[in-house]
């Protein structure tokens, strides 16, 4: 037998402990809660509380927001890292990969933080105005990879317009109807009596 089959005899009913209930009660004043502090309260630890830093259910978003399914992420790069290129060059993806400057299979976007004083051809998929500016002003140019093209302005067949419903005809205005009169009275013709 071991001591986890132990159980109380069939019947077997021990007095549950009455705790909190004064110094003669056999648990003493503060029935084993110590001096005061937040274990000595009714309430204790509520659920999830962390020791007073901000709760793992607090830190968490409160709502899933919006995320754009069209975001793009690109490597950056600043005009600054381009100095290291030969005056004439083209900077391309593969130089720039070469070079230690972006990430493989990433979208390139140059920034326009720094100076460029060489004539560089830089091929990128986005630019920022000042960085565009920057490489121009040097003597350079600009190629945007993957350039949407420009769409003009929606054409749409004309269309033939709209006949409008023809409005129901107007019955004509019926004329007061005539009062029927009764018939005047037949007037019956005197006879003259017989002349004896």
């Amino acid at each position: 037998m071991q001591l986890h089959d132990l159980k109380p005899a069939p019947g077997a009913h021990r007095r549950p402990r009455r705790i909190g209930r004064g110094t003669g009660s056999g648990r003493g004043k503060t029935s084993g809660r110590g001096q005061k502090g937040q274990n000595a309260r009714s309430e204790g630890f509520r659920l999830g509380f962390e020791g007073g830093q901000m709760p793992f259910a607090q830190r968490i978003p409160k709502l899933p927001g919006f995320k754009n399914p069209f975001k793009k992420i690109y490597s950056v790069v600043n005009i600054s890292k381009l100095s290291r290129f030969a005056d004439g060059a083209t900077v391309n993806a593969e130089a720039l990969l070469e070079a230690g400057l972006i990430h493989a299979g990433m979208e390139i976007k140059i920034l326009g933080t720094g100076r460029l004083k060489r004539k560089l051809t830089v091929e990128a998929h986005a630019f920022t105005t000042s960085a565009r500016a920057t490489i121009e002003k040097a003597g350079g140019s600009v190629t945007v990879l993957g350039e949407p093209r420009k769409i003009g302005p929606r054409r749409t067949a004309a269309k033939a317009p709209r006949a409008l419903p023809e409005p129901a005809p107007v019955a004509a205005a019926k004329p007061p109807r005539e009062k029927k009169s009764a018939p005047p009275a037949a007037v019956e013709e005197a006879t003259p009596p017989d002349e004896a």
